[in-house]
């Protein structure tokens, strides 16, 4: 499977005095870029999906740097499906700038069915979600 590729540039309000980014922005790019690749697929992490409405809360997350990222750098970030298991989905990220890579990530959530009072309940991924995510 072909990456799904989004771009984001490193504001000044992302870094430090040095000029590089703080590394906690990586998650925020990170969710940034699977919505952006739901998006493309007509999905969501909060979702009305067959007469139910879905969420997928972010059960772990991992990111590991190589290089730093810095003030007005445009960031290429990969996405792909890691895995897709009976309840979650792990995606993976790859950061890099004008080729070189700078850091690596993954996220992994639950579906959920979100209740009226706001209650989480983990169930299946639906058939036709996981479709649209394969």
């Amino acid at each position: 499977m072909q990456p799904f590729r989004t771009t984001r540039r490193v504001e000044f309000c992302d870094t430090d005095m040095a000029g590089i980014a703080h590394f906690a922005n990586f998650f925020r790019w990170m969710e940034a870029a699977e919505c952006d690749f739901l998006r493309a697929r007509g999905l969501s992490v909060k979702i009305e999906w067959e007469g139910q409405l879905l969420g997928f809360p972010r059960v772990a997350a991992t990111c590991d740097y190589a290089k730093p990222a810095r003030f007005q750098d445009v960031l290429d970030i990969d996405v792909i499906v890691d895995r897709i298991g009976t309840k979650s989905v792990t995606f993976a990220f790859e950061f890099s700038c004008r080729g070189v890579k700078l850091a690596s990530g993954k996220v992994t959530s639950a579906c959920c069915r979100i209740h009226g009072d706001n209650q989480l309940e983990a169930i299946p991924i639906p058939a036709s979600y996981r479709a649209r995510l394969e």
